[in-house]
């Protein structure tokens, strides 16, 4: 009877180790970061953003406006009051060109003239 529970417990013993080394991650793999939510190419919405107001503020004539630019999972709202249409085609323009844009949500608006 003593070689009998010997040998389960050998078994059992066996089935464990086999189970912990199943689980093992080599240290290679748990340094490993998970992923976070914001992708475009694997490019964060803050380095999105950091793009497209850098690419904005290149700009000779968009320089002087304030256009807020909110990143969501690389989609793009630029925010903001413009002198006219072709600024803010040229807003949208430059910010398709930004790394880690996905899609380009114009919330610009044309500022009235007061006559």
């Amino acid at each position: 009877m003593d070689k009998y529970f010997s040998k389960i417990l050998c078994v059992i013993a066996i089935l464990m180790v086999s189970q912990l080394t199943g689980c093992y991650k080599s240290p290679e793999i748990a340094a490993e970061k998970p992923p976070k939510s914001t992708v475009a190419n694997n490019v964060l919405d803050i380095d999105v953003t950091t793009n497209v107001k850098m690419a904005l503020m290149n700009d000779p004539i968009l320089r002087a406006f304030n256009i807020e630019v909110i990143t969501n999972k690389g989609d793009v709202r630029l925010i903001g009051i413009v002198d006219s249409q072709s600024q803010i085609d040229s807003a949208m323009l430059i910010a398709k060109g930004a790394e880690g844009t996905h899609a380009i949500h114009d919330e610009l608006t044309v500022k009235r003239s007061s006559l």
